[in-house]
């Protein structure tokens, strides 16, 4: 466990020191488009992000090479290089696609491609193991197919929800933080070798999410872009296919007592298809809707529209902050439920408890408006929207520099719940891609279509 912390520290450290210069990179390397219709931003920022992500991954691979129990993951698997090598195609696609905006199409051909790659290399699905029927062997054309079907679904369910400050990364550290407390405890629990490669990149995803997060939260100073995007969401697949497709759950049988009983257990987390929809279930979701919702139209599925799950909270009343924290609620209800259950099915307490927690959730979707007060003896402990006294009291004992800006002097709470700005007007809801915002008393200098 050591040896695993010790390499999430490691990606974390470095994507996090990597990302104050990519974020000078990108701005000087234009990579920093005009507000859309459908951005929930307000200012140009800059992209690119999955350029310091990638450089992560690659640190926690060497870092994780050099350790003496984690190197024989590369020693008796080539799943660490199989993931590498799909991972810096997928990447580099995204990084021409931040820059150029490149064809909806030609991204697909390249993420089956990049499947393709590590399909190549060893990293593909061998068997289901089916409930009520056991372990079922696949051809390889079987394999393969379902292999790229998985890695495409995982990508472009993670692309479709990067939508708001965090909420991606977000998601995505929640979801790999489930698939590796499930893969050490097959690892560890079991002493099973082949989960081995799950396990660390499990590890290494989270390390990337959580050194990304700190300039990516609300107000974002840098996007990920699909170079991260797609990055984050085929390591994620290359851990559910390597936990499912190249496990044999056979070698659990002295602990369940027959093979149709291991899978009995494990089907919550175990069957290739409900594994990554379970740890993703929300960006998933969101998936097939956006799909649906344009075919409908008549539209292309990869045509961008404000229908997406954030921006429906959004538009009933929520705020940036809470409209992620409520889909990190759902997504760790989602994803800890399944482990929760994959560990003792039988127990009622689990089903109960997330039937509670669903009942909470709903709740909270239902009081867009509603802003919790802290007690006032906690009231330092908390940010001063959620504070009994008005900020502007606050600002008259404490002193601050305003730089003549009419935005500095406005309450905290007052701009977290303030009527929608439309796109393209700067100065507004979120940190400018070249300095602070008051640097932008002129909307033309912040590159506004307006």
């Amino acid at each position: 466990m050591r040896e695993y912390l010790l390499t999430l520290c490691i990606t974390a450290a470095v994507t996090y020191l990597l990302t104050g210069p990519v974020r000078k990179f990108a701005i000087v390397a234009g990579a920093m488009p005009e507000i859309r219709a459908r951005d929930v931003h307000r200012e140009p920022t800059p992209r690119l992000g999955g350029i310091a992500m990638f450089f992560g991954l690659c640190a926690g691979l060497l870092v994780a090479d050099h350790l003496k129990n984690l190197n024989a993951v590369f020693s008796n698997s080539n799943e660490p290089r199989a993931l590498l090598s799909g991972a810096a195609l997928i990447w580099l696609i995204g990084v021409l696609d931040d820059k150029f905006e490149i064809d909806a199409l030609i991204k697909l051909g390249g993420q089956m491609i990049a499947a393709g790659v590590m399909v190549m290399q060893g990293l593909t699905i061998l068997w289901l193991p089916i409930p009520g029927v056991g372990l079922v062997a696949l051809t390889q054309w079987q394999g393969t197919l379902l292999t790229v079907a998985l890695v495409v679904i995982s990508i472009n369910a993670v692309n479709f929800v990067d939508g708001l400050d965090g909420l991606a990364a977000g998601m995505v550290c929640i979801a790999s933080a489930a698939s590796f407390l499930y893969a050490y405890r097959i690892w560890y629990s079991y002493g099973i070798e082949a989960a081995a490669p799950a396990t660390l990149f499990a590890a290494i995803l989270m390390g990337m999410c959580l050194g990304f997060l700190p300039h990516n939260m609300h107000p974002a100073r840098i996007f990920m872009g699909d170079s991260g995007s797609m990055l984050i969401g085929l390591v994620l697949a290359a851990g559910a296919i390597s936990i499912t497709g190249q496990v044999d759950p056979d070698a659990m049988n002295l602990f369940s007592g027959s093979e149709r009983n291991t899978v009995h257990q494990m089907v919550p987390v175990y069957i290739p298809l409900l594994l990554p929809l379970t740890i993703i279930a929300v960006p998933a979701a969101d998936l097939v809707l956006a799909i649906v919702r344009r075919t409908w139209r008549g539209q292309s599925p990869f045509a961008a529209d404000r229908g997406h799950l954030h921006h429906r909270l959004l538009e009933v009343g929520h705020s940036h902050s809470r409209a992620v924290l409520i889909m990190y609620f759902w997504s760790a209800l989602i994803a800890f439920g399944a482990l929760a259950f994959s560990v003792n099915s039988a127990s009622m307490w689990i089903v109960l408890g997330i039937a509670m927690l669903s009942a909470v959730g709903l709740v909270l979707l239902l009081l867009p408006r509603f802003t919790p007060r802290a007690p006032r003896w906690a009231e330092h402990l908390v940010p001063p929207r959620y504070r009994r006294r008005r900020a502007a009291s606050a600002a008259e004992a404490e002193p601050s520099v305003t730089h003549g800006t009419a935005e500095a002097e406005e309450p905290e709470e007052a701009r977290e719940h303030r009527a929608p700005v439309a796109a393209g007007v700067s100065g507004v809801n979120g940190a400018t891609a070249i300095g602070a915002r008051s640097r932008f008393l002129d909307r033309r200098k912040a590159g506004s279509s307006r």
